[in-house]
């Protein structure tokens, strides 16, 4: 039974992330679409943004797996 809920709790950290993920996609598509200028920095700003995301979610998945 603890260990369903443990499953259950490490993929909603994982949908949560999978969804922050792809706004934060789709909305740097539309920021370049904008500003085509500003790619670079965009870019940047994604990919940080995505790594605190996965560094969340990595950190509930741990969380949620010990508590068994």
């Amino acid at each position: 039974m603890t260990g369903t809920i443990a499953a259950v709790g490490a993929g909603l950290a994982v949908i949560g992330a999978g969804i922050g993920i792809g706004i934060i996609g789709g909305k740097a598509v539309e920021a370049v679409a904008r500003q085509p200028e500003a790619f670079s920095m965009i870019q940047t700003l994604m990919i940080i943004s995505a790594a605190l995301i996965e560094g969340v979610a990595l950190f509930a998945v741990v969380v949620s797996f010990l508590g068994l």
